[in-house]
């Protein structure tokens, strides 16, 4: 579709070609062979997959250039490091070096202004994290990363909080080619809402117009708190078939109530 035919970077998306699992071995032999363009078709065959990744990102930065050439850092790292011994695919191993690349870069340029200090004992923390993991083979408690830096259990987790990137509730956590499903909808809704007796009257009347299960649903998600993924396990169907029962509710709702 022609909304798909952007340019980023001067590379005009419409026009990227996709290698195939073969293709992506071969041209991975043949880098590791001294060839010297094997390495430019890998990078110009993987560029949808730096794509597709910073779709994740669209409403959350300004200049997506920026963030591609990102993904591209971390497209060649992943050619550079990858082992044609490894029992994967290059693209499972491409995208968690490519992610990391992108949200290294946009935690090192938050909005939100971190003292060099903190950022210092973040950095520390993560380093005496993985020694500590290397000598005893299992992750360390903040406890031991504390005592191994003379510091407060509080400083250390402060720092390393600090550090974590915030995203929106709103922020798509799942997608299955139909409704998306939001952070929002995995967390438990605890406020307190006072209605009108109308209100109440014509939310009780909407509520017994609905089907079975989406009155269940409903009732559990909105009156009890409950969250998607538990009423998935509860009822045994998946959570994008939780989502769209919902949203099949409330929308019958809506045109009971006008």
């Amino acid at each position: 579709m022609a909304r798909h035919k952007v340019d980023i970077c001067g590379v005009n998306t419409a026009n990227i070609t996709v290698l195939s699992n073969e293709e992506q071995i071969e041209l991975l032999r043949k880098l590791k062979e001294g060839d010297p363009f094997a390495k430019e078709d890998l990078i110009h065959g993987n560029l949808k997959l730096v794509l597709s990744i910073l779709k994740k990102f669209n409403n959350r930065v300004d200049n997506m250039d920026d963030l591609f050439q990102v993904g591209c850092i971390g497209l060649i790292k992943a050619i550079d490091n990858f082992d044609l011994s490894h029992e994967v695919r290059f693209s499972t191993y491409a995208v968690p070096m490519i992610l990391g690349e992108i949200k290294r870069y946009l935690r090192d340029n938050n909005s939100i202004r971190i003292a060099r200090s903190i950022k210092d004992t973040a950095y520390k923390a993560n380093r005496v994290k993985e020694e500590l993991t290397n000598e005893h083979g299992k992750e360390p408690s903040l406890k031991d990363i504390a005592q191994k830096m003379n510091l407060t259990e509080f400083e250390v987790g402060n720092a390393l909080e600090s550090m974590k990137e915030t995203i929106s509730m709103f922020e798509p956590i799942y997608n299955d080619g139909g409704d998306t499903i939001f952070l929002a909808d995995q967390l438990e809704d605890k406020t307190n809402q006072d209605f009108t007796i109308d209100i109440q009257v014509s939310l009780k009347d909407a509520l017994e117009k609905l089907k079975e299960k989406e009155r269940y649903i409903i009732e559990e998600r909105y009156l009890f708190g409950k969250t998607q993924m538990e009423l998935a396990n509860e009822i045994g169907i998946s959570q994008a078939q939780i989502s769209r029962l919902e949203k099949s509710g409330l929308e019958t709702m809506k045109k009971i109530m006008k």
